[in-house]
């Protein structure tokens, strides 16, 4: 099943190029994959598949089919023009509480789909995908178009957009993260480890 790419940080995005900015939610990223014979019918985390059995994520499958599962698959066939081989679609899983990919079990989630592939078309193109989805309220939301530049990564680090984690930055051949100073610094008050994998992206 494939999974989502590597994403830049910040200090790698390229100046000049245009770009959407999508709200980056702090949660967990989920996958999922849809042929037309056996529907949605795998689940992934980022790294590790799950099913129905499997505690907290099994939370995200009846939110998936119920929210958006058969929105996707009607939006991808009809802008393709005929049936496709393979649609993965991925989102971001979480609660009131969630922090750092750590959720409350018993509290209610949500999912926000931010990215879908299509088999021998690759990723939907960012304006294409803001295009597509943009008008569902379980899809991820813009909060900028245009160039990439540094006045833009530090309005976000400082908080001057309406995000709490940050931002994912999407070109037509790259993606960049842009993370606030204050999800940053919580992370380095509550998860150190975690913390310095993310300070110098």
């Amino acid at each position: 099943m494939l999974q989502y790419p590597s994403i830049l940080g910040w200090k790698k995005a390229p100046i000049g190029k245009s770009c959407v900015a999508f709200n980056k939610y702090d949660g967990s990223n989920l996958r999922w994959e849809y042929s037309p014979k056996q529907g949605w019918n795998k689940y992934g985390t980022r790294r590790c598949m799950f099913d129905k059995n499997t505690p907290l994520y099994n939370q995200a499958i009846e939110l998936f089919q119920d929210q958006m599962g058969g929105a996707i698959v009607e939006t991808v066939n009809h802008a393709f023009g005929r049936k496709v081989e393979r649609i993965t679609a991925f989102t971001e899983f979480f609660g009131p509480s969630s922090f750092a990919g750590f959720h409350e079990h018993d509290e209610p989630k949500q999912l926000k789909l931010f990215d879908v592939f299509v088999f021998k078309k690759g990723f939907i193109p960012p304006k294409q995908f803001a295009k597509l989805f943009g008008r569902h309220d379980w899809t991820a939301e813009v909060v900028y178009e245009g160039n990439m530049s540094r006045e833009f990564i530090e309005d976000v680090r400082n908080g001057k957009y309406p995000v709490y984690e940050g931002v994912i930055c999407k070109g037509d051949d790259w993606t960049a993260k842009i993370k606030t100073l204050e999800f940053l610094n919580r992370l380095r008050d509550t998860h150190e480890g975690l913390w310095n994998e993310e300070k110098d992206e």
